[in-house]
């Protein structure tokens, strides 16, 4: 059964989608908001704060909450999967394997991955869908020492971690991600569902075992309209690095 701060959390992440409540206005005090679901101040707070972790929303101690966007937004304050960043915010994953091929590795597959050219590595490009929506390709390269576990895994499986987990005890514990934007070729646009030449946020990422060994290298492109990316920073510490572009 789900609980009651995750449905109101659900019912106010659809109004912020739907633009009830736009960005940079207010959302209601707790008093009201917990007499509009008839619960308890305590349950509109654990409501808020899932919003406020998904960077939908802003929180000051003693202040209106504000809304800060309207899209859902990945953090890479941690490490997550996409799977378990959508059941985060209540919200059903899906994949859909396109194709996956072994094949010697690229001079890049070597590097990434700390293989020798030429290993043997396990390529795959897959679509990830929120709530039934294509919003996500990956085209991802696994190292050949985990690929007859992916190779063996059911093509509509939702998430590749958890499997991998079960299956193997394998535990995705350090990732590296450069972000920048590209436009949507042929392909991309069809299997999303967009228009060609459309913006895409790519993801390049690296993950990586508990002892630093290499896992996988994938390039992930998400929906520009569909997602979001937020770092949570401070003074005393900011995960995140600028970098000019090659």
């Amino acid at each position: 059964m789900t609980a009651r701060h995750e449905e109101i959390a659900d019912e106010l992440r659809r109004a912020i989608a739907r633009e009830e409540y736009t960005v940079g206005s207010l959302l209601p005090v707790e008093t009201e908001l917990a007499a509009r679901y008839g619960v308890s101040r305590g349950t509109v707070r654990q409501a808020v704060a899932t919003l406020t972790s998904e960077g939908l929303i802003g929180s000051r101690q003693g202040a209106r909450r504000v809304v800060l966007a309207s899209r859902r937004s990945q953090s890479f304050a941690e490490l997550r999967s996409f799977a378990q960043w959508a059941r985060a915010m209540g919200r059903r994953a899906s994949g859909h394997v396109v194709s996956q091929e072994l094949r010697p590795a690229t001079d890049e597959d070597a590097e990434r991955l700390q293989l020798p050219a030429g290993t043997e590595v396990l390529r795959v490009l897959r679509v990830r869908g929120l709530d039934g929506e294509p919003i996500l390709l990956e085209r991802t390269v696994y190292a050949d020492w985990i690929a007859p576990a992916v190779a063996a895994l059911d093509p509509e499986c939702a998430s590749v971690t958890q499997r991998l987990y079960e299956d193997t005890g394998l535990v995705f514990a350090y990732g590296e991600h450069v972000i920048d934007a590209v436009a949507a070729g042929a392909q991309d646009a069809e299997l999303l569902g967009i228009r060609r030449t459309s913006p895409l946020l790519r993801v390049r990422r690296v993950t990586t075992t508990r002892e630093g060994r290499p896992v996988e290298w994938s390039d992930d492109r998400y929906r520009s309209d569909a997602v979001s990316f937020s770092v949570h920073n401070s003074t005393d510490r900011n995960p995140l690095s600028r970098e000019a572009s090659d």
